[in-house]
């Protein structure tokens, strides 16, 4: 893993990480817009921000304040400048895509169009974490918790690792009064496929090698 001043000196990787996480918020928006559930550690931040009243974004930031601490202490190998971009500005992201697809198209009002707008937010939200994670500068507190835990306990796969950590944010975000549907299951089971199509047939191409140092099941 790159550090900060390795990162500051690779343009592209900056650039394709920038992309990554525009691309990233943009996909949780939509998921949002859909009214049938984010991925479940979205779902839980807009869930407990809701219920203590402080804006998403700020929430946000302050639980990956919290999670940062972790990270620093147990998985410094993988903090670098995606870790602060993506901690920092993605709930600002998710925001801002969000209030033009409320001022523009609206809220999808049948069913149909809430699944094709859940399809479409999976499409987008694996482009975002393939460029994100594939640029290896840093990876989001929330993102290294699996990746920690696989460290820890490498006799458990890295996938039950995830599955663990998203389960346990879909309890407290049903628990605070959060969607938990049908984008909540596809984040958690139906993305990896699709970012692992972005590795290879895009984000690995654009930066001529593969990844090293993370594994892919979801943002």
């Amino acid at each position: 893993m790159k550090g900060f001043l390795g990162t500051l000196t690779d343009p592209r990787r900056l650039i394709i990480m920038l992309v990554g996480n525009i691309f990233l918020g943009m996909g949780i928006s939509i998921f949002k817009l859909s009214g049938l559930g984010n991925d479940p550690f979205s779902g839980m931040v807009m869930a407990l921000a809701d219920t203590s009243g402080i804006a998403y974004a700020r929430f946000l930031i302050l639980l990956n304040l919290s999670l940062f601490v972790i990270q620093l202490i147990a998985g410094r190998r993988f903090i670098g400048i995606g870790t602060v971009v993506n901690a920092v500005f993605l709930g600002y992201i998710v925001t801002f895509f969000y209030n033009i697809w409320i001022d523009m198209p609206g809220e999808p009002q049948l069913l149909w169009q809430r699944v094709i707008t859940v399809a479409i937010g999976v499409v987008i939200c694996s482009f975002g974490v393939s460029l994100y994670q594939t640029s290896n500068v840093g990876i989001a507190p929330y993102d290294c918790l699996s990746l920690i835990m696989r460290d820890r306990f490498p006799r458990v796969s890295y996938f039950w690792h995830r599955m663990f950590t998203d389960a346990l944010c879909a309890l407290i975000c049903f628990l605070f009064g959060g969607i938990i549907g049908l984008g909540t299951l596809v984040s958690m089971f139906g993305l990896g496929p699709i970012i692992h199509f972005f590795n290879v047939h895009f984000a690995e191409k654009i930066l001529g090698e593969k990844r090293l140092d993370v594994e892919t099941a979801g943002h």
